[in-house]
This record gives C-alpha cells, structure tokens and sequence, in this order.
C-alpha cells in the first residue's frame, strides 16, 4: 500500500501532522502509512466577539482552567449546529456563527487523537454585555469574563490563545 502526508493546518502556513502530533518543518516531508490515520474526538470553540471587540472566556468548574465556549461534536451533528448549541449550553448566548478561523490536531496526555475547530462568532447586534451581562453559565463553567482578545490571549492555552489572535484578524464589526 502506498504512503501518505497526513497534515492540516495549525494557523497562517504552519503544517501539523495529525498522525504523530509533530509540527512539519520547511521541507520535511513526514510520511506515514495511508492507514494509520488520526481517530480523534472532535471539539468545536467559538472566539465570541461583542460589539466593543472584547471576546468572551470561561472558567472551568473543574480545574478552574480559562477556556473559549464550546465543546464536542455529536455524532451525524452538522458543524455550524453544534457549536451553536455548545454555545447556548454553556453560556445561554444566541450567537452568530461564522466562519471556521483555526484547527488543530495533537495526542492527549493519554495518547488519545483530538482535533479542534475554532469559528469566529459574534453576539446579537445592539446587546452591551457590560451593562446587560447576558451570560447565563451551565454548571461547566464557574464565571466568565469579556476581556480584549489581548488580555483573553493570555488567559488561554497556546493552541486557544492562537484562535483569539487569528480570529481578531478577520473581526469585522
């Protein structure tokens, strides 16, 4: 059987392979059996912009970690409709979703495949979320913050700092 590059895109230009979890440099062309391929749960995370530009973190109720909202794709679940629904679960906000900004792939600590998508969202036209506080969490989250995307960057793992960047990007009030 032939072999086979298993890359996707990891930001502007920098190829990531799926398979081993490496970052591919300038010329290596990393090459694995067309067979052994990534299986991995799939998380989808929104970058919520308000109409100030400040974008929306959560604070797990677990660890206390800082995160973008969102979560894991049902199986059959069209893309767009389950970020959304991750979303209205966590945070109870009816947002915008627009289009796929960042993705990234990498082996947990266990040696278990996961792959995420981030998508650029927007919170409804003409909604102050610093006067009204729209955000009604799940018992995922313990509080949530609407910081600059700067200051929500370095809130983040790297891999969720990198969306809030790429995302800020493309923001288009």
């Amino acid at each position: 059987m032939g072999r086979a590059t298993a890359l996707s895109a990891v930001g502007p230009n920098r190829p990531f392979d799926a398979v081993r979890g490496d970052r591919v440099t300038a010329g290596s062309a990393d090459v694995t059996d067309a067979d052994d391929h990534l299986e991995a749960t799939i998380s989808q995370r929104g970058v919520l912009f308000a109409a100030s530009g400040d974008v929306l973190i959560v604070r797990r109720s677990t660890d206390g970690g800082w995160e973008l909202p969102g979560g894991r794709l049902e199986p059959y679940e069209d893309a767009p409709d389950g970020i959304h629904r991750e979303i209205v679960e966590e945070t109870a906000l009816d947002v915008h979703v627009g289009r796929p900004i960042h993705t990234a792939s990498w082996r947990n600590d266990t040696d278990q495949g996961r792959f995420a998508v981030y998508y650029w969202c927007a919170v409804p036209a003409g909604l102050d979320v610093v006067a009204d506080d729209p955000v009604q969490l799940s018992h995922e989250h313990s509080t949530h913050a609407w910081l600059s995307p700067e200051a929500a960057a370095d809130r983040l793992s790297a891999v969720q700092s990198e969306a809030v960047l790429t995302a800020t990007e493309v923001y288009d009030p």
